[in-house]
């Protein structure tokens, strides 16, 4: 498979008055074309950080201190900012989790997606970026797009404003398409529509996506392969078939016991990972999972393991991989073990 994006070793960290945030502490992965890779994580983790730092959307505070971002071959840590600009919108779009804020509320939707394709390509036709409008409104199945094109976004409904960002991201024809938690604020209903959506106009296209979520059943339903990210790092990476059926990370598997299941006795009650995740202005020296995890050993504390292979594919950054580890790793969340 050929890759698109190759993040090495990414480090990014915010400046702020309580001291230094270490957000992303040295995450790689690899998106090769055609792939939708979810990254999962509770609020904190690091997947919103490091998909920002893919596109240099970061505030002024906030510092990529090490690491590459290689995008056909382009490091964009190194990028200028001129190129940073001709590169988003038209090479890697943006799909943001609040439809209604990215939205401008005194400008029509059809103008506003014409502009997308105006800012990188100014010598189309005025009547030809209309009609590429209509076509994207077709696209993403917003009925009427001739009279759509003409309204607010205060005249949509949540699931219809989040088509008009899928037809925005998709304007240019991007290489890359990141998902920021898309289908947060959507009823599961809606939720369903969008992520089908999403998966036909993959195919249709090609186009990479990179689906950023805390949701692991929104994960299943879109995406071939999942990082599960905590504290910063990169926990567990895997196929969805393997993440789901053999979990190697007591945060994954956390995780998936906090998802509701049609087989599980309902007299048996869903738990929680206990505790709460580690503060980033000072991170703890060994696994940043250690204080929640009901397999934590004196060295899961002291020192931080490296990512494991379990098999082609499947990595996990967990002792239970290593020396002294059960055999048969059980699911302490599951059924009040």
């Amino acid at each position: 498979m050929e890759p698109i994006l190759k993040i090495d070793n990414l480090k990014t960290s915010f400046l702020t008055s309580s001291g230094e945030v270490q957000a992303v502490r040295g995450v790689s992965f690899t998106v090769n074309r055609g792939d939708i890779l979810g990254i999962v994580g509770e609020s904190g983790s690091g997947k919103s950080v490091t998909s920002m730092s893919i596109l240099r959307l970061l505030p002024d505070t906030a510092r990529i201190k090490e690491g590459s971002i290689e995008f056909h071959g382009k490091n964009l840590v190194t990028t200028s900012k001129k190129e940073m600009r001709e590169i988003r919108g038209e090479k890697i779009s943006m799909i943001f989790q609040d439809p209604m804020s990215s939205l401008n509320p005194l400008v029509p939707v059809g103008k506003q997606v014409a502009e997308v394709i105006l800012q990188h390509h100014p010598d189309t036709g005025r009547e030809a970026v209309r009609q590429e409008v209509l076509e994207l409104f077709r696209r993403v199945r917003i009925p009427e797009p001739e009279k759509r094109f003409h309204s607010f976004p205060h005249a949509f409904s949540g699931g219809m404003r989040q088509r008009v960002m899928i037809a925005m991201a998709l304007a240019n024809k991007p290489d890359l398409l990141i998902a920021d938690e898309p289908t947060t604020a959507l009823d599961v209903t809606i939720q369903n529509q969008i992520l089908r959506q999403l998966r036909e106009l993959q195919e249709q296209s090609g186009t990479s996506i990179l689906f950023i979520t805390h949701d692991l059943g929104v994960v299943a339903e879109l995406c071939s392969h999942v990082l599960v990210m905590y504290g910063g790092l990169v926990m567990e990476q895997a196929s969805i078939d393997e993440i789901f059926e053999h979990p190697g990370h007591p945060y994954t598997m956390g995780l998936l016991a906090s998802m509701p299941d049609l087989e599980q006795d309902k007299r048996v009650r869903l738990r929680p990972i206990p505790g709460s995740p580690p503060d980033m202005t000072n991170p703890p020296k060994g696994c940043p999972f250690a204080p929640r995890c009901p397999y934590a050993r004196k060295i899961c504390a002291q020192e931080c393991p490296d990512l494991a292979a379990l098999g082609e594919g499947h990595l996990s950054r967990c002792f239970l991989q290593y020396e002294d580890a059960p055999a048969d790793a059980h699911n302490p969340f599951r059924n009040g073990e």
